[in-house]
Formats: C-alpha cells, sequence, structure tokens
C-alpha cells in the first residue's frame, strides 16, 4: 500500500512538472510571437550595415595565427635541432623544454616526433613511437611527405584525453637540410570555437572559415550554413571559385529570401578564407529583448523542472545503483560493478601508462568454517575479511567479492613489487586479526596471488595470471602470497 502511495505522488510531481513545462514554453511562444509580429510590423528596416571585417580580421590574426609562429619558432629552435643531433639522449630536457613551450604560450599542447627514433615527445615525456601502421600516425607520414613548411589539421590529442585539436605541424630540418621530424603546438577546436562565437557576439557577425575547397572547416556555435560545402549552399554556390580565386573582397547574396553581406579576407599563415556575413535587415531591439526574456523563462522553467525530479528521483536512483553495484553480504563491489570499471581503468591507462596490480585473494579453509560453524558465522567471517581489505587499502583502489570466499584487488597506479609489499600486509592484518563468532575466536588467514597488466592483454588474462599465483599459495600451504609474472 505504503509502495503504490509513493508511486502515485510520483506520478502527480511528474505530471506537475509536465504542466508547467507546457505552460511555460507556451507563454514564451505567444509572448515572442505577438511581440515579434508587432516589431516587424513598425520597427524593421532594410538597412546595409557596415562591416567591420578588418577589425575581425587583425584580432583572429592576433589569436589564431599565433600558434603559427610558435611552431615556426620550435622548428628553427637551435636547442631542439642540437638535442636531436646529440642523440636525444636526455629526454627530461626535451620534455621540459616542450612544457615551457606550452606553458609561455599558453599552448592547449606541445609536441616533437623524431624522425630518427620515431619517439612522439610531448611535456611529459615519450608519448608513443609513431609507426607507418597506425591510423592515428597518419598525419606524422604526411607531414614527412609533403612540400609544404607546415600544416594545420584537426585531430584527436592523444595527449589530451583525445580533446579535438587544431594542430599546427611543422617540419624540421637540420643546418645541412635534413628532414629531422615534426613538431609544434595545438589549440583546442572547442577553445577556437568560443574564441568565435566571442567575436560573433561582440561584432554582431556570423563568422566561419573556409578552406581551398570551398568547405567550411572552423565555425562558432552555429556557422549559419546548413551546408559545410559551400559549392552546395544556397545563394553562394554561384559565387564560391570566384571567391576563392580572388582570395578577398566584399560579395552580397540572397538566400532563403533573406539578402546578405560577405566580406572574405585570405589568411595566408593559416591557408584558409575567413568570412564575415551579415544580413541586410537587422532585429531590432524589441525582437532581442523579447529573446532574452524568452530564455530566461524557458532558462527558469528548466532549472525548475530539474530541481524537482531531482528532489523526486534522487533517492531512487541512489537505491538502484547501489543494489546494482554492491554485494549485499560484504558491501565490497559486485562482479557486474567491476566489468565497467576495469574497463575504465584500462581505459586510463591507454592515456597514462601507469602499473596496474590485481590481487586475488581466496579465505582459506573456509568450508571447513562453514562446516563446523555454519554458514551464518561463514558470512559473518567474510564480512569481517571485507572490511580489512577496506581499511586496508587507497580510495582509488578497487575490491570486489569475486564469488564464494574470493575477493578481488585493483591496485591502480601501483607496480607488481610494490602490490606484493600490498599483499603481504593485508596478508598479516587479517592474520592477525582476531575474528569473533559468537563464543568463538576463529583464527582466518588468506592466500594470495597477485600479476600486473602488462598493458596488451585482457582483463581475464591479468586474472588468470592471479589466479595461477593463488593457486601456488594454495599449493605452498597457505597463508602465503604469490607472484605471477608474463610467460
Amino acid at each position: 500500500m505504503y509502495s503504490a502511495h509513493r508511486i502515485f505522488k510520483r506520478q502527480r510531481l511528474l505530471l506537475l512538472l509536465s504542466a508547467l513545462l507546457i505552460a511555460g514554453f507556451f507563454a514564451t511562444t505567444l509572448s515572442s510571437y505577438f511581440v515579434s509580429k508587432q516589431a516587424i510590423l513598425d520597427a524593421i528596416v532594410a538597412q546595409e550595415l557596415p562591416l567591420t571585417s578588418s577589425n575581425i580580421y587583425s584580432e583572429i590574426q592576433k589569436d589564431l595565427v599565433r600558434p603559427v609562429l610558435i611552431s615556426s619558432t620550435m622548428a628553427h629552435d637551435t636547442f631542439l635541432r642540437d638535442w636531436v643531433l646529440d642523440g636525444e639522449r636526455d629526454v627530461e630536457a626535451m620534455a621540459r623544454y616542450l612544457r615551457e613551450i606550452k606553458d609561455r604560450y599558453r599552448a592547449f599542447s606541445s609536441f616533437f616526433v623524431s624522425e630518427r627514433s620515431a619517439h612522439y615527445y610531448t611535456g611529459n615525456g615519450i608519448l608513443k613511437r609513431v609507426s607507418p601502421e597506425a591510423p592515428r600516425d597518419v598525419w606524422y607520414y604526411r607531414v614527412r611527405a609533403m612540400q609544404e613548411p607546415y600544416e594545420i589539421n584537426v585531430d584527436p590529442d592523444l595527449a589530451n584525453r583525445d580533446a579535438l585539436t587544431i594542430f599546427v605541424n611543422y617540419r624540421v630540418f637540420d643546418f645541412e637540410g635534413r628532414f629531422l621530424g615534426a613538431t609544434g603546438v595545438g589549440l583546442t577546436v572547442d577553445a577556437v570555437r568560443r574564441l568565435i562565437s566571442d567575436y560573433q557576439q561582440r561584432f554582431q557577425r556570423t563568422i566561419y572559415f573556409v578552406d581551398a575547397q570551398g568547405r567550411i572547416v572552423l565555425f562558432g556555435n552555429q556557422s549559419g550554413r546548413q551546408q559545410t560545402d559551400l559549392h552546395a549552399a544556397e545563394g553562394l554556390r554561384d559565387l564560391i571559385d570566384r571567391i576563392l580565386r580572388e582570395k578577398s573582397g566584399s560579395y552580397r547574396f540572397k538566400a532563403d529570401g533573406n539578402a546578405y553581406l560577405l566580406n572574405v579576407n585570405y589568411i595566408p599563415e593559416l591557408k584558409w578564407y575567413l568570412f564575415v556575413e551579415k544580413g541586410e535587415a537587422g532585429a531590432l531591439a524589441a525582437i532581442r529583448q523579447t529573446l532574452y526574456i524568452n530564455l530566461a523563462v524557458c532558462l527558469g522553467i528548466t532549472v525548475l523542472v530539474m530541481f524537482l525530479t531531482h528532489i523526486a528521483l534522487r533517492r531512487y536512483q541512489q537505491r538502484i545503483e547501489s543494489m546494482a553495484a554492491t554485494d549485499k553480504l560484504t558491501g565490497l563491489l559486485n562482479r557486474q560493478a567491476f566489468g565497467i570499471l576495469i574497463d575504465k581503468a584500462f581505459a586510463e591507462y591507454r592515456r597514462d601508462p601507469r602499473p596496474i596490480s590485481i590481487l586475488l585473494i581466496d579465505v582459506d579453509n573456509f568450508k571447513s568454517i562453514n562446516d563446523q560453524y555454519g554458514h551464518v558465522v561463514g558470512d559473518h567471517i567474510l564480512s569481517q575479511v571485507a572490511a580489512q581489505l577496506q581499511q586496508g587499502l587507497r580510495a582509488s583502489d578497487i575490491a570486489v567479492r569475486w564469488g564464494g570466499e574470493e575477493f578481488l584487488v585493483v591496485l591502480k597506479g601501483c607496480a607488481l613489487d610494490h602490490a606484493r609489499q600490498v599483499a603481504e600486509q593485508l596478508r598479516l592484518k587479517i592474520g592477525q586479526q582476531p575474528f569473533h563468532a559468537g563464543k568463538h575466536t576463529i583464527p582466518v588467514t588468506v592466500s594470495i596471488g597477485a600479476s600486473q597488466y602488462d598493458g596488451a592483454e585482457s582483463y581475464e588474462q591479468s586474472i588468470g595470471r592471479a589466479d595461477a599465483g593463488l593457486y601456488a599459495a594454495k599449493n605452498g600451504g597457505r597463508n602465503r602470497v604469490c607472484v605471477a609474472t608474463v610467460s
């Protein structure tokens, strides 16, 4: 009855929230319609506003051409070339140099790829080795083969969690003209889009970049175009070849029944065209004021709905998540949650290869405890062992009830030697801890197998090696730690 009552109350709340949301959007739509209609009838005029393209061009040159100049400086830096010619011996010196470039010029990333060693250097040291067979390394071999001194390319940044980044890839040569590798800096696409969006807001223009093939390659929150290829864009399809040929100038075109003014400047450092666009018919203040009112009302209603929904559903969501991820007896994570977390841990390893070790822990002679004292006592022993495990681990470690009397622990950022020490500490702590069941004090020991993820295998293989270590510990007399290494 109580459950049905709670369901009924939740349904009423959801209906109330739906009614509020519909009423809010209805009110803003009506307000926008009537005010906009009256404003259009009374105040909209066809007035050609002067474009401020030259100001925007100067601003963009200052903010976006700078990475090209930085990359050029790096490519001709005597230190970088001497360091490569000297055999790339001091990796930390190169990492320190790249960190300084990144910090000094506030770049998102800085890098150098060596032709001699194929090492990809960042401010953190050697990220990886590039290979012609790796799809992520195609850019380097394209840069190596090109004739131009540099290129601008948009790619995910492996060193920064695959953030979409605008890279300036600059070719590096030694003092006799031999190719040494590629260097440069990166600027996130989102940062550039925010920059362009800021220009659009300040200058009240639509701003976007177009490449030599007439495709939109970069824009702010929106480009104002439905097509990225301007050869297919209404109004511009008949002008685009002329614009690309002339490289700069002012143009007028019509699209969607509206007239637009367009100013184009070619930016040779970026090898892109800067398009600055403005509609001839400017919206008057009343329309903009209505837009702001609509946005404020919608935002207020949305926040209210989110707040009330959060209050109503938080308790249910937390309970469901806890039941789905936690072992009821021990309070540790269950195997379903482990599968999600170990995939995440391995993904983090691919971005930042810090060692991961696995401990497989088994309570010794647990069947005898169950047979002698009963399953209730056995369950109590498992709960106490789990509590000891949780107290002996870091917050970043993962402790799982693996099944029966077995527990599994994932130690992130922990090499095998250290994992052995952690396992020994856990073994001693459990062995020295008195376990009580009624009037009985029951001695409990554990056997532990340890392994380290090798960077390529599946987590099942890593666990399998830990299981082999556990098997060896059991066969060796129990109450001990055995390490299984990669054969």
